[in-house]
């Protein structure tokens, strides 16, 4: 037909299919089935956000802070503006309803092309770039527990980090109550890692109570100084940072540095949203889960953090990259810090089986729109089936309701072949600033937008509506997050510049092909 006769709503979404177009996506009340509920989701942010994080930012965060007090209120920070901005998706996410996460809200607030960058930027970047970077993290975990710390950049150890990456993509192609039986099993994990941590700082707080005068067991720092009192800190490279001569914009340098560490920990806040299309009452249960599940991760992460300070010297703590086997081992012995480190592996398996099962639900969204070739849209199956002869006003068959699987195959090959790339060619702290860099500046966009949809549409449907306070709270220390990050790592900032200039191409490219067909 002729452009003349185009319904004005296709017009306004030239990226959406066109009515002759197979559905190989799903149906229009989404593509999965709502079967998972408030403790499903409530797993899901549990295991994403409770990673490596807890168990090796620690010392990043210690190194940048004068005192132990001060490394404690930062990790508090941290989580409550964590909290906010989960907060603010909560209210998107019941008010707007839509498969990707921050990709709907984008496109209604702003317009398809930058719904369309969201979902780009997520599926060639930030998810593949999370998935490395805890595939490197799982086997370095491995390689410490040996002690072996330096082979980070050997092919072998990267070579064993794909193979990691591979059988977690397996696990999460079976089927979506699989994965989430299985990430029940790492939540458990994680669980029990922390409260074996903060256990063992209880006894030695108990033994040291009651013989003041033991000097052999944990540190005794805790004991004997003031938690609140500056401290000379050494950095791992040996320098020694006088607290007492730094002036006020040196001061507020580091307490960025410790807060941008302590932000990446509770990486993984956002995800709840993005399996909010298969849930069965979303405006219920995605505040519940967001509103339970965050909290439990701020107390988790104070009391560990808090046992480190009574397990280790304080001294030690700046200088280590992985202060739950350090203090493990300082207090029972190399066995018991080779068991600490496989626990770490088991919670860093569930944070990659999490995020693995969320960037394939970020793919499938995007197909489903046309953002990407619609083949990573399939669910259950590898290729389209033929569909039966219907009659004008039968739908066609819904791929979810004949298949035995519901898992998104070829999304989660996509997400594993950009990843395997992104191991190769990358290194843990680039790829963690790259992470950063993206996440944050579309958190950024859709917090603001949040903010603008209060006063241009506030009729809108919103079963969840925190203060408007936290929109805005979090929108400034996201955007801090952004301008300091693209200040303080521009190479990676311009990759990332790049792959938006190429995405915008691949967007205008799919624009003029669908004017040529009309």
């Amino acid at each position: 037909m002729s452009r003349a006769t185009v319904p004005e709503d296709e017009v306004r979404a030239p990226l959406l299919a066109g009515q002759a177009e197979p559905r190989y996506g799903g149906s229009e009340d989404g593509t999965f089935i709502r079967n998972l509920g408030t403790l499903e989701a409530f797993g899901i942010v549990i295991s994403i956000v409770i990673g490596s994080g807890v168990f090796t930012s620690p010392g990043a965060i210690d190194t940048n802070v004068p005192s132990p007090g001060a490394a404690l209120v930062v990790w508090l920070v941290g989580g409550v503006l964590a909290w906010t901005g989960a907060a603010t998706m909560a209210e998107l996410g019941t008010a707007i309803p839509g498969e990707g996460g921050v990709q709907p809200y984008l496109k209604h607030i702003y317009g398809d092309a930058f719904g369309f960058l969201a979902a780009w930027t997520w599926v060639v970047a930030v998810m593949p770039a999370t998935l490395a970077i805890l595939s490197i993290v799982f086997v370095e975990s491995i390689y410490s527990a040996a002690g072996v710390t330096d082979q980070a950049d050997r092919l072998e150890h990267k070579l064993l980090s794909v193979l990691i990456l591979a059988l977690i993509t397996v696990a999460n192609s079976i089927s979506t109550k699989a994965s989430t039986r299985l990430n029940n099993f790492f939540v458990l994990t994680k669980f029990v890692t922390i409260f074996a941590v903060v256990v063992a700082g209880l006894g030695v707080v108990i033994a040291q109570l009651v013989r003041p005068e033991r000097e052999d067991i944990g540190g005794r720092d805790w004991f004997t100084t003031p938690w609140f009192d500056y401290r000379d800190t050494v950095t791992p490279d040996g320098d020694k940072i006088d607290w007492g001569r730094l002036g006020e914009w040196d001061l507020f340098g580091h307490y960025s540095a410790a807060l941008y560490g302590a932000l990446w920990a509770y990486s993984g806040w956002d995800k709840a949203i993005y399996v909010s299309a298969e849930l069965s009452a979303p405006a219920r249960q995605l505040p519940l889960a967001i509103n339970t599940s965050v909290p439990t991760i701020i107390v988790c992460f104070l009391t560990a953090n808090a046992a480190y300070y009574i397990l280790l010297p304080w001294n030690v703590i700046s200088q280590t990259d992985s202060v739950a086997v350090t203090a493990i081992t300082r207090l029972l012995g190399p066995g018991f810090g080779i068991v600490a480190a496989t626990f770490i592996c088991l919670v860093v398996a569930g944070s990659l089986l999490g995020n693995s099962f969320v960037a394939g639900r970020m793919a499938v969204a995007a197909a489903n729109k046309s953002w990407l070739p619609r083949i990573f849209g399939l669910v259950g199956q590898v290729r389209p089936t033929a569909q039966p002869e219907t009659s004008d006003n039968e739908p066609p068959a819904s791929p979810k309701a004949s298949s035995k699987s519901d898992a998104p195959i070829n999304a989660l090959a996509l997400s594993a072949v950009l990843s395997t790339l992104y191991i190769l060619l990358g290194n843990f702290r680039a790829l963690l600033t790259f992470n950063g860099l993206g996440e944050y500046t579309f958190f950024f966009l859709t917090v603001v937008g949040a903010v603008i949809l209060r006063y241009r549409e506030p009729h809108l449907e919103r079963p969840y509506k925190p203060p408007i306070v936290t929109p805005i709270v979090f929108a400034v220390v996201s955007g801090f997050v952004v301008v300091r990050g693209a200040v303080f790592a521009p190479v990676q900032a311009a990759v990332l510049a790049g792959v938006w200039v190429v995405g915008l191409a691949f967007y205008w490219a799919k624009w003029l092909i669908w004017l040529r067909r009309q």
